[in-house]
């Protein structure tokens, strides 16, 4: 049995520019990830007949969390958010290893993934990761809060889980991402395929996400600061080799940010 099979209906809303709002739904009703903007998920909502069961929020960013509101004045739900972090209308704290049962899910664990922001955390249902502004395909979140040390340990938090976990981001900036991998990994293959398919998929119109982690963990930078190509291309670009696997993502993460 697949996870589409054993799980329900998983879409991305896309919202703003290039926002996902992630909606999960069954025959019976929806939750809804980081819902930055109402209008969208009310649309759906409204085409369906489905009550709203649920919002769970990564972090505290305007365009994560402006949409709750207003999703709360017609559908009263749980709003479950970080705990460290001012979540508007926040009715549950998520902390790291908590275990949030849901009728459409089973459960969904809490996983603390500071970096993006101080109190940044991510939602496993199953194989499904929503990990908000932490981990992109090829890529990973700005330091606006957090240290590198913090995004660094995340990162590879979440690189432990098993390959077949599913990457939901909440940004679909993969081939901007590509362009910086490719930059720093220059001769790595499944890199290249991966482009090729991301592109075609946005010609198509369609979404990159969800992604694979194992195929994360095959071409995204990010993750393989561990990896002596990443470690010897990182030292030609900088003029400086990194003493260990922190370094490296800091002085990665310091060229994508100027990139």
């Amino acid at each position: 049995m697949t996870m589409f099979e054993r799980y329900p209906a998983l879409l991305p809303l896309p919202a703003f520019e290039d926002n996902y709002i992630w909606l999960l739904h069954d025959q019976a009703g929806a939750v809804v990830v980081d819902p930055g903007e109402a209008a969208p998920i009310l649309a759906w909502l409204e085409d369906h007949g489905m009550p709203l069961e649920g919002i769970l929020v990564t972090h505290h960013h305007g365009d994560h969390t402006g949409g709750i509101s207003e999703l709360l004045d017609t559908h009263p739900c749980p709003v479950y958010g970080p705990a460290g972090e001012p979540i508007p209308h926040r009715s549950h704290a998520a902390r790291d290893g908590m275990r949030i049962p849901n009728r459409l899910l089973g459960e969904i664990k809490v996983l603390a993934v500071p970096g993006h922001t101080r109190g940044h955390v991510a939602y496993l249902a199953g194989n499904w990761l929503f990990c908000g502004d932490t981990l992109f395909s090829c890529g990973c979140g700005r330091l606006f809060e957090g240290t590198p040390a913090q995004m660094h340990a995340s990162l590879y938090r979440l690189a432990a889980l098993p390959d077949e976990t599913l990457v939901c981001c909440a940004h679909e900036y993969t081939l901007s991402n590509i362009r910086f991998a490719r930059h720093v990994d220059p001769d790595n293959r499944a890199l290249t395929e991966w482009e090729t398919r991301a592109r075609q998929l946005r010609v198509d119109d369609l979404p990159t996400l969800p992604v694979e982690l194992g195929q994360e963990k095959r071409t995204n930078p990010f993750l393989r600061c561990h990896e002596s190509s990443i470690v010897s291309r990182i030292g030609e670009l900088t003029g400086k080799i990194p003493a260990d696997t922190q370094a490296t993502f800091t002085q990665l993460r310091a060229l994508k940010d100027v990139f």
